[in-house]
């Protein structure tokens, strides 16, 4: 069985800016009960936009936290913070597909599976352990379903 989770690194990363994120926001808003030295615009301006930004990254966070595992013919998908455990045959997936970008002399790689009751996730290089493996085993047991070979028919 090959084993995919996040990347215990990634994760640390993304909570180190969200830490900040929380202390300027609380900076914030401890200047605006103490000192007001700016107007109220800005005060509110401020808060809002790293409320949201802390939001966005930690939706972010929670929805790419899976396990995903495949190897004898089977692909199970675990999401812990939903409570949810998925396990899907290889016949059942209908398509999957591997993008690749360059960018800054670093190849991002993300790949994307769909299943016959139209589910699908995710993948990628930077944020999962073991993509490259998945990607091997998915073109060995199913490379008839792969889009580009599906486009080059």
């Amino acid at each position: 069985m090959i084993h995919c989770r996040p990347k215990t690194k990634t994760y640390i990363a993304l909570g180190l800016v969200v830490a900040i994120l929380i202390s300027g926001l609380i900076y914030f808003l401890n200047h605006f009960a103490t000192q007001r030295s700016f107007g109220i615009a800005f005060y509110l301006i401020a808060s809002v936009l790293l409320t949201l930004v802390i939001l966005l990254l930690l939706v972010k966070m929670m929805a790419a936290y899976k396990f995903i595992s495949i190897g004898k013919e089977k692909i199970n998908i675990r999401l812990p913070l939903r409570g949810k455990n998925t396990s899907y045959s290889l016949e059942q997936v209908m398509l999957w597909d591997e993008e690749k970008v360059i960018s800054n002399k670093r190849e991002f790689k993300q790949l994307t599976i769909v299943f016959e009751d139209k589910d699908s996730f995710s993948l990628s290089n930077h944020e999962h352990i073991n993509y490259d493996e998945f990607v091997n085993y998915l073109s060995k047991k199913i490379p008839k379903k792969n889009v580009n070979k599906i486009k080059k028919l």
